[in-house]
């Protein structure tokens, strides 16, 4: 049995199970306002209990934020305060007495898609979440790539076109969730007296708090052209960056999880296949598959499983 263990900036999942197969989960809600320290004092309370009443041989963790899985250190996290340079592989085997192994949340995610999930059955798969940010993972015959790295298939953070000098002008800032949202208070901005832009914007005031990527994706679904706009940019873009990885890597899938893929069929995934096709090196063409992610909320957990099992056989 293995202990993997999901930390985020919005939720903390932990689980006892064995590679693609969970026995018992528990999921609980981060404050980030009590901090680091407050996601530590949860794991303080779970994991020893845990730890008594199975027999767990290893930890897995998939962390929300950039980690240095050589040393087991996290490396920082960009939701919640408190993380940087923190070490902990170590703390949690000092909790536990288990031996622990880290890597990042979309590693983790990749692996378990790759092994357990929508791309089960190939050698190479690639993974990309686009979620509150757009992140990714390469998988190549079950092995996850870039270990030891700091970075790997980091597509979020590639600058669609050469006019993008600056570091934020990213595939994230079109295709992320909060990239929708800060694209979408630009455009109420400059299309101030356009119908539809007031009718998100009066929207947005109602029931929320913010025009939420969520509300975005929906008005979209019910036919708003400023909500439309948004999302068509944000799947071409989208869309472009997948393809060079094809062109650069060719894997056989590729598997989209995260919030904003939930926007569907049509209005997703449809427009990213077709973006893919007009920008990947011909040669490439129908040489791969483009797939929802499979395991849902557990994705993450999967994989932490996943890399506590592998750090077992070493």
């Amino acid at each position: 049995m293995y202990l993997g263990i999901e930390i985020g900036g919005t939720k903390l999942q932990v689980a006892i199970g064995k590679p693609g197969a969970i026995e018992e989960l528990i999921r609980q809600e981060v404050d980030p306002t009590l901090q680091a320290e407050g996601i530590r004092s949860q794991l303080s309370k779970t994991v020893p209990e845990l730890c008594e009443r199975y027999p767990i041989e290893k930890i897995g963790v998939g962390f929300g934020g950039p980690v240095d899985t050589e040393r087991g250190i996290v490396t920082t996290s960009h939701q919640v305060t408190g993380w940087d340079n923190f070490p902990l592989a170590a703390w949690l085997e000092e909790l536990s007495g288990m031996s622990c192994a880290i890597v990042n949340d979309c590693d983790a995610a990749a692996l378990a898609e790759a092994c357990w999930g929508a791309g089960r059955g190939v050698s190479k798969v690639i993974y990309v979440t686009v979620g509150t940010g757009v992140g990714g993972g390469y998988v190549v015959d079950g092995r996850l790539q870039g270990v030891g790295r700091p970075a790997c298939l980091e597509i979020g953070h590639l600058r669609p076109g050469l006019d993008c000098q600056d570091a934020h002008d990213t595939v994230e800032s079109f295709a992320s969730g909060r990239g929708l949202e800060t694209r979408m208070q630009q455009l109420m901005k400059d299309w101030e007296a356009d119908p539809e832009v007031l009718e998100l914007k009066l929207n947005s005031l109602t029931g929320e708090n913010h025009l939420s990527a969520r509300k975005i994706c929906q008005a979209a679904a019910e036919g708003n052209m400023a909500a439309v706009e948004i999302l068509t940019q944000a799947c071409e873009t989208l869309g472009w960056a997948i393809a060079q990885s094809i062109t650069l890597l060719a894997p056989e899938r590729v598997v989209i999880g995260g919030g904003v893929s939930l926007a569907g069929e049509k209005l997703f995934f449809d427009p990213v296949r077709n973006a893919v096709q007009r920008y990947v090196f011909p040669g490439l063409v129908d040489s791969y598959r483009i797939e929802p992610a499979a395991l849902g909320e557990e994705v993450v957990l999967h994989g932490a499983l996943q890399i506590a099992a592998e750090s077992a056989d070493r």
